[in-house]
């Protein structure tokens, strides 16, 4: 499908709206339409037609404390063994 873009260097700015243009917003009808008046059958949207399910969810559990190694020149072998008991390496 062919497709035109444009970029500016003004892409990644904000735009805010001016307190004009929230006031009249405001005052904007907000139209809400119904799946039938969408011509859409319910049975293929929501839960129903979902592609995935959630079986389970947990809390992450807390953080417990690290372990501090002092280095006193054998930092790096305090290091390196608990990588191997913690099977990283």
């Amino acid at each position: 499908m062919p497709a035109l873009v444009s970029v500016t260097d003004q892409t990644g700015e904000a735009r805010y709206p001016s307190f004009k243009g929230i006031m009249a917003a405001k005052k904007k009808p907000v139209t809400t339409w119904s799946l039938a008046d969408l011509g859409i059958d319910p049975a293929g949207v929501g839960l129903g037609a979902a592609w995935s399910t959630v079986v389970s969810a947990q809390r992450r559990p807390a953080r417990t404390a690290g372990q501090m190694v002092k280095d006193d020149g054998d930092g790096g072998s305090a290091l390196a063994d608990f990588l191997v008991a913690q099977r990283f390496i």
